[in-house]
């Protein structure tokens, strides 16, 4: 049986809804750890939905590799690509992050704004699944709303505010799971791996995205 794309509508206009209603800061994380990436390496970027960073990164001479459910998705990275000429093709990939053979072959695994689709209950199998792709020494980097930390009520209500409003079109439309913000470092760290890096985006001078570098030890 053929699934329907959920994304089917909001495929189209995610980027733009992402970029205007987040004041630019949503793609500003996407791409905030593209400057770790260096010409050769293997990138994998998960849920890539239109890849703008996974084209910087193509265009930095990186081996991408992108992988989405949504063929919607897929069919608009694919015009950002086109006409595009670089080091090495980019492989494109339709499909569940799961049948992602876990390989252990990637310097990086890019999970931005992709970790928080999944309900609670799946989240530690899908850490633990991309962060089986991760070489020993390498890095996965989640970027995604920011875990409401900040004092102040103000800033917390804020925090969570801007999370309801952002999901509640896709929690309608896609059937993306409904949830409070996840704590992204501990997922990380109960899955083996040490969080290097955090930059932080701000917003009416409170932390709304984050970026977390974590690193995959080169034993264990």
């Amino acid at each position: 049986m053929i699934m329907r794309d959920p994304y089917r509508f909001m495929g189209h206009i995610y980027e733009i809804i992402g970029t205007l209603y987040s004041g630019r800061r949503i793609p500003m994380c996407k791409e905030a750890m593209l400057e770790k990436v260096k010409s050769g390496d293997r990138l994998l970027f998960a849920g890539v939905g239109h890849g703008t960073e996974a084209i910087r990164a193509a265009e930095k001479g990186a081996r991408v590799t992108v992988v989405d459910f949504s063929e919607t998705m897929l069919s608009k990275f694919e015009k950002g690509i086109a006409g595009k000429k670089f080091k090495y093709p980019v492989t494109k990939i339709c499909s569940d992050i799961f049948k992602i053979p876990t390989k252990h072959e990637y310097d990086f695994v890019f999970a931005n704004f992709f970790l928080n689709v999944f309900p609670r209950q799946r989240m530690d199998n899908v850490v633990n699944h991309l962060a089986a792709l991760v070489k020993p020494g390498g890095y996965l980097i989640v970027g995604d709303f920011c875990y409401p930390e900040e004092r102040g009520l103000y800033k917390k209500v804020f925090q969570n505010l801007n999370w309801f409003i952002g999901v509640m079109p896709f929690f309608l439309t896609t059937g993306n799971a409904f949830h409070r913000i996840y704590n992204y470092p501990l997922y990380i760290k109960k899955n083996g791996l040490t969080v290097e890096t955090i930059n932080y985006f701000k917003l009416f001078n409170t932390n709304l995205y984050w970026s977390l570098l974590a690193k995959k030890p080169l034993v264990g």
